[in-house]
């Protein structure tokens, strides 16, 4: 009597692990798992089972995707008819999501491929085994998220304690077991970059000057507003963990002030337009109204672009009528003047009669100031200037400044005592409660 032929059958063999822990050994899960589907497809010889000698084995990936590896060269090779069956330990070695499984089982029955799991008997080509298969695979998708749970349970306990719980190291920290620890040369950058952006007011500008003075990021590269972005928004840096939008305290040490993180984030509030715009319009006005020309005629804030780049300039009012030739001192950069106005007040608060005078002003208001507390004051200014926002410069160059007179080769600048003495007061109230 004739044998009936046995159509063979080529069998795949799939395994995977969730992390990596082990795998580095001679003999590891994965291992072990294609070892108990290879003797199960040696029990099956009978039934033409043979085994396909490609490995697909995905090492620390998770079941909750169908990015693997392994998984796409498995795919692959049924979509080209290469496999029959495709034999794992367990279902949830092939899959945890029943969503995704059931995409799986889709594209195995469009392919006529079988699948077995070595330790769950069943067949995904009858009603039974699919109802098996969903049971089965249903409990397996209820312990993922369970252990989910309890990971982000944890997660949120260890972060409302401020415990570092790991991910993207922060420029300015190091890792040291499992907490932030400061790292002082990157510390420096970091309030470099806060300070900087309080000063200009602008993301682009910030990150250009950093790119040009060489300014790198964790990873050695130039940084870019992305990155900028990520630096001045992170809480980490004023001591705080953060979880789902809520700050607590940290075990790490704060690298800025909370003065500082204010200015930065009440900058942060109005959109990158809205600065620029207030940049262009705030920068022009400093000596508005206060700087005349050698005719005694006032200087008038103007501006022209070329090539994209703004140009800001003080004109005589005469030139608007009368042309460059009323005027013997013609376009002067603002940028330029402004500067050097600054400096002058600077060393002009400094000098001894001017001290004087301001202390006589002042004792008006307040008969208690002696005149070291206002060389002190009058000392801080300088150090203090570069911290405030435009709005306050310009305020103080109004309060401080009569007259600022552009002559042929000089610049004369007469100073309200008067302003002078309300604003050693103001610095004043400043150090009092800064030590309070």
């Amino acid at each position: 009597m004739k044998q009936p032929v046995i159509r063979k059958l080529r069998c795949a063999v799939y395994t995977r692990k969730s992390s990596e822990e082990g795998l580095e050994m001679e003999f590891n899960s994965l291992d072990a798992q294609r070892e108990a589907c290879e003797a199960f497809i040696a029990s099956q010889k009978s039934e033409g089972w043979i085994l396909h000698q490609d490995r697909y084995d995905d090492g620390g990936v998770s079941g909750g995707t169908l990015e693997r590896p392994a998984l796409k060269r498995l795919l692959a090779d049924i979509a080209q008819s290469k496999i029959d069956v495709v034999v794992c330990y367990k279902i949830d070695r092939l899959s945890r999501s029943l969503l995704d499984f059931t995409k799986l089982v889709e594209v195995f029955d469009r392919h006529e491929v079988t699948f077995v799991s070595t330790t769950q008997s069943f067949n995904t080509t009858t009603s039974m085994g699919r109802l098996t298969l969903n049971m089965l695979l249903s409990f397996a998708q209820f312990e993922r998220e369970v252990i989910g749970e309890r990971i982000r349970d944890k997660f949120a306990a260890s972060r409302k304690r401020g415990i570092w719980m790991g991910g993207w190291t922060p420029l300015g920290y190091d890792v040291k077991d499992r907490k932030l620890i400061v790292n002082e040369a990157e510390a420096a950058t970091v309030r470099m970059l806060f300070e900087q952006f309080v000063k200009l007011g602008s993301a682009t500008k910030l990150v250009a000057q950093a790119t040009k003075d060489g300014v790198k990021n964790k990873n050695g590269k130039p940084i870019d507003k992305s990155f900028l972005y990520k630096v001045i928004r992170n809480p980490v840096y004023i001591g705080e963990a953060v979880h789902k939008g809520t700050s607590y305290p940290g075990e790490h040490q704060a690298i800025i002030g909370r003065k500082l993180w204010d200015k930065v984030r009440a900058i942060i509030k109005i959109s990158p337009r809205t600065r620029a715009g207030h940049t262009r319009a705030k920068t022009p006005s400093l000596l508005k109204g206060l700087i005349f020309g050698p005719n005694g005629l006032a200087l008038t804030p103007t501006h022209t672009r070329r090539g994209g780049k703004l140009y800001r300039y003080y004109v005589s009012t005469a030139v608007a009528s009368s042309g460059r030739a009323a005027c013997p001192v013609g376009l002067i950069p603002a940028g330029s003047i402004e500067t050097a106005v600054i400096d002058q007040i600077q060393a002009l608060v400094a000098a001894p009669e001017i001290v004087v005078a301001t202390w006589k002003a002042a004792r008006k208001a307040d008969p208690s100031v002696t005149e070291e507390n206002v060389r002190g004051a009058l000392v801080s200014f300088k150090g203090l200037w570069n911290e405030l926002f435009p709005e306050e410069q310009s305020r103080i160059v109004r309060l401080l400044v009569e007259r600022v007179d552009i002559l042929a080769e000089s610049v004369s600048i007469r100073l309200h005592v008067d302003g002078l003495a309300s604003l050693v007061g103001d610095l004043k109230a400043d150090r009092e409660r800064a030590a309070a």
